[in-house]
């Protein structure tokens, strides 16, 4: 009986899983598919109320399968890379699609490596802490000093529907949190505000690592 209520138990898993991915919808399907499908889409800038609103929002699941999501990823790739506003990462939410998905250029590999992960998850953060500079390609021109854990691990989909668990740090690893805040509806100024009046211990001999007691996520 124990096994059979285990075997139910890892089904309404399975199958609340599935329910939380889901594919794109028709507004979704109509704004990848707007224009000229080879070219960059639009990036939604945060002086824009409009387009503010849909930074602001948490984004939703996808499912990895969906037939319209490497387009998504092609065209935010060259959103990415524009010639006029380049950066090192771009969120779904970024170009007006509030699904977890996004690109992070990959530090720890040979070359300009990037990684587009689907559904990331950051499963655990380490205390030490790095401080650095963040800009944002919705806020061109802007720049802040924000935290962000040295090490973190994490799990994300490919576009072949492969699940990688990894251990990120340094500079990956900070590109990888500053996308995940965009999923999460936060940008880079919100961290910065939440993060005030918080403890960083510095590391002696002036170097730019913190440990930020208490911290345990």
């Amino acid at each position: 009986m124990k096994q059979f209520a285990y075997f139910l138990i890892l089904i309404c898993l399975g199958l609340s899983e599935t329910a939380l991915s889901q594919n794109l919808n028709t507004a979704e399907k109509e704004l990848i598919l707007s224009g000229d499908t080879t070219t960059m889409l639009r990036v939604l800038q945060y002086n824009n109320p409009a387009d503010l609103l849909v930074l602001n929002t948490p984004s939703s699941n996808i499912d990895p399968s969906d037939p319209l999501l490497p387009l998504l990823a092609s065209r935010m790739f060259k959103s990415m890379l524009d010639s006029a506003n380049p950066g090192v990462g771009i969120s779904a939410p970024q170009v007006g699609i509030n699904r977890n998905a996004f690109w992070i250029q990959r530090f720890d590999k040979s070359g300009k490596h990037y990684e587009f992960c689907i559904n990331p998850r950051i499963v655990k953060y380490s205390i030490l802490h790095r401080k650095g500079g963040e800009g944002c390609l919705s806020m061109p021109g802007e720049r802040g000093l924000v935290y962000r854990s040295y090490a973190i691990q994490v799990e994300y989909q490919t576009l072949n529907g492969e699940t990688r668990k990894e251990m990120l740090d340094d500079n990956t690893a900070v590109v990888f949190q500053h996308e995940a805040d965009h999923l999460l509806g936060w940008l880079f100024p919100d961290r910065m505000r939440e993060q005030q009046g918080v403890f960083f211990m510095q590391i002696p001999q002036g170097m730019e690592f913190y440990i930020r007691p208490g911290f345990n996520k």
